[in-house]
């Protein structure tokens, strides 16, 4: 399998993520979609990461449906829960996290368009879903150090990622301070090898002149 990601994407991570937990075999192509020379849109037709290429040649994308999918191939360890009650509180801790992540890009590529078409009341308008998806975050963790039902399912994957997406992308949060048990949970996770293993970097990208 190929895996084509951007390297900061938290939504390729948590495709890197379920990859490493079940220990499937892959091969890792950085791209960066919005640069004039990438190769992503050729291989998605929305020009977006992270796309899986499989051994028969089949181009898989999003994040969910790569994860799904993973999930068929190889079922353990189950990443979505069978039942429905626990499934849906995976899926709106996924939801919520990757709506952090969607606010975050948003105010990323906000700044580097050129100064006199930045819009501030834009940039506040993402900073106060980024708040109010940690601060649901925080709410529904409460003391626990696992979202959903006591294991590490896909809910956990998407929530610490959206965690150190804020960090690197919105230094000026400090979620910590306003939201301890989650900075709690992040020292729980943090030496798991499959997030160890997979920490975002930076990538230039060119200036967006519209």
């Amino acid at each position: 399998m190929k895996l084509i990601i951007a390297a900061p994407s938290p939504y390729a991570r948590k495709v890197r993520v379920s990859l490493q937990e079940k220990k499937i075999d892959h091969e890792v192509i950085i791209d960066v979609p919005w640069n004039k020379n990438t190769l992503t849109k050729d291989k998605n037709p929305l020009g977006k990461v992270p796309i899986l290429i499989t051994k028969e040649k089949q181009h898989i994308f999003d994040s969910k449906v790569i994860i799904r999918y993973l999930d068929q191939i190889v079922p353990n360890p189950k990443l979505y829960p069978s039942d429905h009650k626990n499934e849906l509180s995976t899926l709106t801790i996924e939801a919520i996290a990757d709506g952090i992540c969607d606010a975050v890009v948003l105010i990323r590529l906000e700044n580097v368009r050129v100064n006199n078409l930045i819009s501030k009341q834009w940039i506040q308008r993402q900073e106060e879903k980024i708040f109010n998806g940690l601060k649901y975050l925080s709410k529904d963790l409460g003391s626990k150090n696992y979202f959903v039902d006591d294991y590490f399912n896909i809910a956990d994957i998407s929530a610490f990622t959206s965690l150190e997406y804020v960090d690197i992308r919105f230094k000026e949060l400090d979620w910590r301070r306003e939201f301890p048990n989650l900075d709690n949970y992040w020292k729980f996770h943090n030496t798991r090898d499959s997030f160890a293993n997979t920490k975002p970097s930076s990538q230039k990208i060119d200036p967006i002149t519209y």
